[in-house]
């Protein structure tokens, strides 16, 4: 379908409704700023790299132009953090590729970046976490600012609103992320042609997580626990298939609000039912509660799970502090029952050039460390960069069909790492499993946390940890 046609009958549709009967447009953000970034390097050489098949992307230096792309993410409430790591990740991104320092702040307005002869004009939006706020970002700034492409949402509902409500409807390619729901890329509602993401997913976790405690320890039977909404749904629920086909007897589930706090009687629940180790899947609205109350009963069992960001992390060490006193040792972590966690991306799990550059690039910017979000989306912006030398073009179309299947060369888990998978357009990449430990010297400044991840004890590949073809409802 050409692009700038179904473009302008959304478009029409639109005004003729009127903005907010279709998506509530309330214009841009207050307060923006303008920042622009430049290099006057020479261009990049060609690179290939392999896709999921034979062929090959092949990076040029011809094209020039302006890519302009919406981005939406969370600058502002509690989890802003979200939403500035996610932006630092796309900064440091660009900036590899343009060979320049990232764009220092994460602020909302515009910004522009040039890599080679092409401009990628920025311009950010604050979704404030809300799926309506974002829906009404978005048809604005494809409407009003008329970008060649979306960019971002942490939040799994705001990027599933914006895909059913604008993305596919005017045909506008959208690289999703952070946003980590698995069914964004694998359900039919949601994923489509112009549907990207390269961030890591619930599946992603669950998948390496899952194979991980069935095959390289002794637990056999878990309970599973989750909030009740998408992003808690989405891990029980990936866990729950992983975990059968593995082998593992799942001996109960359950679903709690956030913030959840009486957790005694649930935990003892799982001891009585069985369970050798149990699934959190939860964020720092509730995971502190439950650790303490596990840490302050006398269960058999482990907890197993992902590790999150340094807020969590900070507000975890802070409890584990409390229950097993300062400092934390090796041998008082090893003696909880905690761990080991899957991690879609932390700074100390992948040793290469690319990783060690943005490490340090990272973290003399920002003052902390590259956390979780931030390979993915990294890895959007290197991707996005690709496909416009690749195609030699700017249009939207083009890099949206240079997107599909391509395997990108420059990644912080290294060359080649991330390939977008052509019956869905979700990049597949290695995951790692790493213990908590006490955070070292070396980190304590850049990291804020009194507890991070080990090095990595397994390394999980790309293949097993992507939903296959055969487990997605989506057919591109």
């Amino acid at each position: 379908m050409d692009d700038s046609v179904s473009r302008r009958r959304w478009l029409t549709a639109l005004g003729a409704t009127g903005a907010a009967g279709l998506a509530g447009c309330t214009g841009g953000d207050g307060g923006q700023s303008t920042t622009t970034t430049s290099t006057t390097a020479a261009e990049e050489t060609t690179e290939s790299g392999m896709t999921e098949t034979t062929a090959t992307t092949t990076e040029q230096a011809s094209v020039s132009g302006k890519v302009k792309l919406g981005v939406l993410q969370p600058t502002s409430g509690d989890l802003k953090y979200y939403g500035q790591q996610a932006l630092w990740g796309f900064y440091s991104g660009l900036a590899h590729k343009a060979g320049t320092d990232p764009i220092g702040d994460a602020s909302t307005g515009k910004k522009t970046v040039t890599v080679g002869d092409v401009d990628y004009e920025l311009v950010v939006r604050d979704t404030q976490f809300s799926a309506k706020k974002a829906q009404s970002l978005a048809t604005d700034l494809v409407m009003n600012e008329e970008v060649d492409m979306l960019f971002g949402c942490a939040s799994s509902g705001a990027a599933s609103r914006v895909i059913k409500t604008v993305a596919k409807q005017a045909q506008v390619p959208y690289m999703v992320g952070p946003a980590a729901s698995a069914g964004i890329t694998s359900s039919s509602e949601t994923c489509g042609n112009m549907v990207f993401r390269a961030s890591e997913n619930t599946a992603m976790d669950a998948r390496s997580g899952g194979k991980y405690v069935a095959n390289q320890s002794d637990v056999s039977k878990v309970y599973l626990f989750g909030a009740d909404y998408s992003f808690g749904k989405a891990v029980v629920n990936n866990y729950e298939q992983v975990l059968k086909d593995e082998g593992v007897e799942i001996v109960g589930k359950k679903f709690v609000p956030q913030g959840y706090s009486e957790w005694k009687g649930l935990l003892d629940n799982a001891q009585s039912a069985g369970a050798e180790g149990i699934v959190g899947g939860f964020t720092v609205a509730t995971l502190p509660k439950l650790f303490t109350s596990f840490l302050n009963g006398s269960y058999d069992y482990r907890v197993f799970g992902g590790f999150a960001t340094q807020i969590t992390n900070s507000v975890v060490g802070q409890t584990l502090q409390k229950a097993l006193g300062k400092p934390l040792t090796k041998e008082k972590l090893s003696k909880t029952g905690l761990g080991p966690f899957t991690t879609r991306y932390h700074w100390n799990q992948y040793d290469n050039d690319i990783n060690s550059q943005f490490v340090d690039t990272y973290t003399s910017t920002y003052g902390v460390v590259p956390d979780l979000f931030t390979s993915g989306t990294f890895t959007a912006a290197s991707a996005i960069v690709q496909a416009v030398n690749a195609g030699g073009s700017t249009q939207s179309a083009d890099i949206a069909e240079a997107l599909r299947g391509m395997t990108v060369t420059e990644t912080p888990k290294g060359k080649n790492a991330y390939t977008f998978q052509k019956y869905n357009n979700q990049a597949r990449s290695a995951m790692t499993v790493a213990n908590p430990v006490p955070t070292t010297d070396e980190w304590a400044d850049s990291w804020k946390a009194a507890i991070m991840p080990s090095e990595p004890l397994a390394t999980i590949g790309a293949e097993e940890a992507t939903i296959p073809k055969s487990g997605v409802d989506c057919s591109l």
